[in-house]
């Protein structure tokens, strides 16, 4: 994905942790969220307050990455410090009014244009401390780690991301765990190899992860015919068989429903960065059917920013050049969002 942020709806279901021992059903699995990224750098652009609910949302902020001058402080997009974010975004107080309506959000850290932090920074305690001064700024208690482009095949830097999550984890009090989600990139058959990379070495490093979400986006050539629903399903279909033998490699067996639960679904909407793949309304309700009926763990969008229709004040031009700011497509304001987050009622 580029930049962006996420949006999930209603009361306080926790992240169900699965059964690590076992493969019997667990009849408390709780139910799906929503969330769409913002891109919180693109200006002028949407504020929190602007996210689309419908109701409580949970906005996901993105992305943090390494300050170019300063590899192992983090910055939002390489373009903000998080002081300069809170002065010249109003993102400090965006967050405090958010939540004071009900809100509240989380925070994505990676992204396609990086550099990544685990990446930039060779320091663990500097990365640490890096990753908890975001955490603690913002007070969140979901992060979704966004591994793409060059960081996705960096082994180094794939065992410095585990090993600092692991530390993070293990130092939050009992009661109030950290939710980590990753964020990956597939192809219409499943997980790439640098994504299996990705979560061998946090499973390795006994991360618990609340989740997998894959960027059903971007597949390349389609066969005539083919939908990028379709597609999105074949690829989430794949996703799962290979998570339940990743799991079971690693000795932590999820039975199939609490594996569903752990898998998120995310479209870029409407005109991709691959010519020819346009995710329609049409797919968004194709997937968000999917979805409900495999009980999927989460679900999300590229991104809230993008959806709306490409007017001429748009960067973009529908049928055009991808646009940062509307989606290309026929729709009205904020479409996707509803469709793809209607049936997904919790937050993370």
């Amino acid at each position: 994905m580029a930049v962006t942020a996420l949006a999930g709806c209603s009361s306080t279901a926790p992240d169900g942790p699965g059964r690590e021992e076992e493969t019997t059903k667990n009849d408390t699995t709780p139910a799906g969220w929503f969330g769409g990224y913002l891109d919180v750098t693109i200006l002028p652009g949407l504020r929190l307050e602007d996210s689309p609910p419908p109701g409580t949302v949970t906005t996901l902020l993105a992305f943090v990455t390494s300050d170019p001058a300063q590899p192992c402080e983090p910055s939002w997009g390489g373009f903000y410090s998080l002081d300069r974010a809170g002065e010249k975004l109003a993102l400090d107080a965006q967050v405090e009014s958010f939540r004071k309506s009900g809100h509240d959000v989380a925070v994505s850290f990676g992204g396609q244009r990086g550099p990544e932090l685990a990446a930039a920074c060779t320091d663990p305690d500097a990365l640490v401390r890096a990753y908890t001064t975001v955490i603690t700024r913002y007070g969140i208690n979901t992060v979704d780690l966004d591994i793409e482009g060059p960081s996705a095949s960096d082994h180094d830097a794939a065992a410095r991301r585990a090993a600092a999550v692991a530390r993070l984890q293990a130092e939050r009090p009992a009661g109030s765990p950290l939710k980590v989600w990753l964020t990956l990139p597939v192809s219409g058959n499943g997980l790439t190899a640098a994504a299996v990379t990705s979560v061998e070495t946090m499973l390795e490093a006994g991360v618990e992860l609340a989740g997998i979400n894959i960027m059903t986006m971007n597949f390349g050539h389609l066969a005539p015919g083919t939908s990028m629903g379709a597609t999105a399903v074949g690829a989430a279909e794949a996703t799962h068989r290979m998570l339940s033998a990743l799991y079971s490699k690693a000795n932590r067996p999820i039975d199939d429903a609490d594996l569903w639960n752990r898998i998120g679904l995310t479209p870029m909407v409407g005109v991709n960065d691959v010519e020819g793949n346009v995710f329609t309304l049409d797919d968004a309700r194709e997937l968000s059917s999917f979805a409900l009926e495999r009980g999927v763990g989460r679900m999300s969008m590229w991104s809230l920013n993008r959806d709306t229709p490409c007017t001429p004040g748009t960067q973009g031009q529908a049928h055009s050049s991808v646009a940062s700011d509307c989606s290309g497509v026929a729709q009205e304001p904020g479409m996707f969002a509803k469709v793809l987050g209607t049936a997904l009622a919790h937050r993370p």
